[in-house]
């Protein structure tokens, strides 16, 4: 086995003799290989360290039946690829003599093609359609989070970790213990932090990571979530992040920063483009609004997402754009040259990463490559606006419940095309079931509300 293998992906050059040498230097015993279901949800299978090459060689086998939208029962046996550049040495795990670490993974058949319902390769997919046209794609999500207190099982309660508002310090803001702490995993685990601070609910927070391109920040995110909800449980809390927790204060959001590059410059700026941006940042945009009802079932995947996209608590669900105006669902951030790019401010951390990024990715190329026009951009404050002041402007709403925003993800195109066959059947038919549990079930509204009435 070569002493040379160094990953591309994420741009790292991180090789397997390095890989090795932190083994030996921290203890290492374990290893998690980690991979995520159709939901974004994290899995590991765990082998000794011992097993290095093995599983560098794609040799470690799992049953991929067992994992929600992934094989049927008679075709179960897939494969784990570690992504080298995504080695870490968990902070949280090392003692005197001993440590664990992780590897994120792609999953591949046993021919060795790779298994297109592992949603990490349907992100690869969109990369590639970029790349074709001499594009990367660079990403900036923004994760916010809730921490909740955890009853003596471990099990998250309705009482709210602190009672601080936005960027208040401590000692209102109990959180600002569980960031640094979140803050210090992170960064020993390769992530760059740039700013961290309690959002504007009670109990809600946000650490801000380095942009990278499409594939390492789904895999930050992955990290991000995880790390979060580990630490958060050391200090006996649970971290959260359902879009819409607690009803009359904010929910949280995943607004979704992107930017495309080609030959080692930002395709979005023109010095002299009207707000600085370029034919192709306007197609872009363009392509996003007009492709965005269909895919927000993937960007906004729950029944609770729908309860955060209302108006009057800062969450954009009027379908516009602008250079500034935060009332937008896309606003262009004020930075310019190489730091020019999109932000899409209607996805939630709920959200599986790879996914999400893939269709606004796609959305946007879609615009591009069929030279789409942008509509006029939107500076008034939209969420003050009146119903017929929103019509005579040609604004429309997102869709306003998972049921609405499924029928829109399978009359269109974008979704299939993107997602690919698997993943789509499996999404939609996860999606449907979700929906037709919420709505069949009887909730306490309904209780409190009809009960006693009738």
């Amino acid at each position: 086995m070569s002493e040379t293998i160094v990953s591309q992906t994420n741009n790292s050059t991180i090789t397997l003799e390095a890989i090795k040498e932190t083994i030996k230097t921290k203890s290492v015993e374990l290893l998690h290989l980690q991979f995520v279901d159709i939901e974004g949800i994290l899995k590991h299978v765990t082998v000794t360290a011992a097993q290095l090459e093995d599983v560098v060689e794609g040799k470690m086998m799992f049953d991929g039946s067992s994992i929600k939208g992934f094989s049927p029962i008679n075709k179960s046996d897939l494969y784990l690829i570690p992504d080298l550049s995504t080695f870490a040495v968990l902070p949280w795990s090392v003692e005197e003599g001993y440590a664990e670490a992780r590897f994120l993974c792609s999953a591949a058949n046993p021919d060795g093609s790779l298994f297109e319902g592992d949603t990490r390769n349907v992100l690869k997919k969109t990369v590639e359609r970029a790349a074709n046209k001499g594009y990367t794609i660079s990403v900036g999500p923004e994760l916010e989070f809730f921490l909740f207190k955890a009853d003596e099982n471990g099990n998250p309660t309705f009482e709210l970790g602190d009672n601080g508002g936005y960027f208040e310090p401590s000692p209102k803001d109990y959180g600002e213990r569980v960031r640094l702490e979140i803050y210090k995993a992170l960064k020993a685990m390769g992530l760059t932090i740039e700013a961290s601070h309690h959002e504007v609910a009670e109990g809600q927070h946000e650490i801000n990571f380095k942009y990278a391109d499409a594939l390492g920040a789904a895999d930050l995110a992955t990290t991000y979530k995880w790390v979060v909800k580990t630490i958060a449980n050391q200090f006996g809390l649970h971290a959260t992040f359902m879009p819409k927790p607690v009803f009359g204060i904010n929910g949280s959001g995943m607004h979704v920063n992107m930017s495309f590059f080609k030959d080692g410059e930002n395709l979005f700026f023109d010095e002299n483009g009207k707000h600085q941006l370029s034919e192709q940042a306007y197609q872009f945009i363009a392509g996003v609004i007009d492709n965005v009802k269909s895919f927000v079932a993937v960007t906004n995947p729950l029944v609770n997402s729908y309860k955060r996209l209302v108006p009057g608590y800062e969450a954009p669900c009027y379908i516009a754009w602008s250079p500034s105006n935060r009332s937008a669902l896309i606003r262009i951030p004020a930075k310019r040259g190489m730091a020019t790019r999109v932000e899409l401010r209607c996805p939630d951390p709920s959200a599986n990463p790879y996914l999400a990024f893939a269709v606004i990715a796609s959305a946007g190329l879609d615009g591009i490559e069929k030279k789409l026009t942008a509509p006029a951009s939107i500076d008034e404050d939209i969420f003050h606006m009146s119903e017929e002041e929103r019509f005579g402007l040609g604004i429309e709403n997102l869709p306003g419940s998972l049921e609405a925003a499924v029928a829109e993800l399978e009359n269109a195109e974008i979704g299939i095309k993107t997602l690919g066959k698997h993943v789509y059947g499996e999404y939609v038919a996860l999606k449907k079931a979700e929906w037709d549990s919420y709505r069949t079930a009887v909730h306490t509204w309904e209780l409190v509300n009809y009960q006693s009435k009738f």
